[in-house]
């Protein structure tokens, strides 16, 4: 073959991959629309490869309602399904919190009681007015070297924001602020990320099983939990404020503004996303697909709202209205979490070492710093779902956040669709799993004659469904 013949045989090679009339060193752009059958098709073929996600979670919620609604006519009703977020808004938090821990294959199991512990810290200075003067002196320069310890860790694994939080509630601890209730309860979510950033050090630096480590401080808790509160139980229904997160609504209208200010903004970045998408000649979705998700997350939003901001009290002399305040936060903080984990660096790189660790590591992941920060996240989250819990109960009681909680928090966070081998999972998975667990006690509730043996019975069979349907997609996918 002459010179001539080879350079004409590989400027058409060139030609035919980039297309007839491009010039050299130009490339053509994916700029495939997904439409509505499109993405129909990919999401049935992402359930053929093994990854069903939320959707064993949401047929199982639909099966528990229906089932529910025929025990008792009153499981439907508006009173009713108005309770259900202050019942679980605290294990779908403590739930989130998990779903970073368990991203990358593994657990905490002391993000119950280190929230309880954080709770019970924020109650005593709360109520005592000085948390120095009423806890013992070791007890308390305990509390604040332990803080200053994970400080030090914060800085030195490079978890920034989770240093600076603790940093907060040293000094909140330090000046008395947390005699006043809004600093007593940043102090307490300041002392669950100091609690995270030990874990992680413990797990991801010193190489103790997560599951160890944190079933140790499981134990210790619960006996920080007795400490702090002196073994008095002490109650929340004074402070209107704390009480009222998992009691309270929001007024109509400031319910219609978040409806509003989420679905709208949510239909607005994505159609804005698309516009820009397709002006750059982009691959992204199509408008009809976009329109056509954006008026159904608006049209669900507003009906929901509308349904909430009605008198759902069958007492007339009092009416209870509005978004119920556990939801709101729960939703937000929903929200937060899916940006961190899909718009961020750290977010990607947190899934990237759940899938493979050691390959994230060579590819230039700082493995150990996405670990403590996970664990910070997680019992940061552990110590909000520790103040709705004593919201929820009205007290920081001395079992606060032991007993049952975790284990409802974790199977919340699973029967959601988060995996337990890591690398899968969302935070909206908290919020469905809390919806059926929580579920199951309230419609047994409303038929006496079912005992609450029932209530263990069924929470466990639905989670064994849960990991078992896990660990058959993944053997599914790992055929494919």
């Amino acid at each position: 073959m002459t010179d001539e013949a080879v350079t004409s045989s590989s400027t058409g090679s060139g030609q035919g991959s980039r297309g007839t009339g491009d010039r050299p060193g130009d490339f053509s752009l994916d700029i495939e629309r997904r439409t509505l059958p499109v993405a129909l098709q990919q999401y049935v073929g992402k359930l053929r490869s093994g990854d069903p996600g939320s959707l064993p979670a949401v047929l199982g919620l639909a099966v528990l309602v229906v089932i529910f609604s025929q025990v008792s006519d009153a499981f439907l009703t508006r009173f009713n399904i108005g309770n259900l977020p202050g019942q679980g808004g605290y294990i779908a938090i403590i739930a989130m919190g998990l779903v970073f821990v368990l991203l990358l294959g593994e657990i905490d199991l002391s993000a119950g009681t280190a929230g309880g512990m954080a709770a019970a810290f924020a109650a005593r200075a709360v109520f005592s007015g000085d948390l120095h003067g009423v806890l013992p002196g070791f007890l308390f320069w305990s509390l604040v070297v332990g803080m200053t310890f994970s400080l030090a860790l914060g800085i030195w694994l490079k978890a920034y924001s989770g240093a600076a939080l603790v940093l907060v509630g040293i000094v909140i601890t330090l000046t008395n602020l947390d005699s006043h209730l809004v600093p007593a309860l940043i102090g307490a979510v300041a002392l669950g990320a100091a609690v995270g950033i030990f874990n992680g050090w413990l797990v991801a630096k010193v190489g103790i099983p997560s599951f160890v480590v944190t079933l140790a401080l499981f134990l210790a808790w619960q006996g920080m939990i007795l400490f702090a509160l002196n073994s008095q139980p002490i109650g929340v229904t004074k402070y209107p404020i704390w009480y009222g997160l998992a009691n309270d609504n929001m007024s109509p209208l400031a319910g219609w503004i978040f409806t509003l200010t989420v679905t709208l903004g949510y239909f607005a970045y994505t159609l804005v996303k698309a516009i820009r998408a397709q002006r750059a000649g982009l691959a992204g979705d199509a408008l009809d697909l976009v329109i056509v998700r954006g008026a159904i997350v608006v049209a669900v939003g507003v009906v929901l709202t509308a349904l909430a901001n009605e008198n759902r009290n069958t007492n007339p002399f009092k009416v209870i209205a509005g978004i119920p305040w556990a939801a709101s936060i729960a939703i937000t903080l929903m929200i937060l979490c899916t940006i961190a984990l899909t718009k961020t660096n750290w977010g990607r790189h947190l899934y990237a070492t759940g899938g493979n660790a050691e390959a994230a590591r060579r590819a230039g992941i700082d493995v150990a710093h996405i670990r403590v920060t996970a664990f910070c996240l997680c019992s940061s989250f552990g110590a909000i779902g520790g103040i709705f819990l004593a919201s929820s109960q009205s007290s920081a009681s001395l079992d606060l956040g032991s007993g049952n909680i975790l284990l409802f928090s974790v199977a919340a966070a699973v029967i959601g669709g988060t995996s337990l081998f890591g690398g899968r999972g969302k935070p909206r998975d908290a919020i469905i799993g809390a919806l059926v667990i929580v579920i199951i006690p309230n419609g047994l509730l409303l038929k006496p004659s079912l005992g609450p043996q029932w209530q263990q019975v069924i929470t466990g069979g639905v989670l064994l469904v849960a990991a078992a349907v896990d660990a058959l997609s993944r053997r599914r996918a790992a055929r494919v």
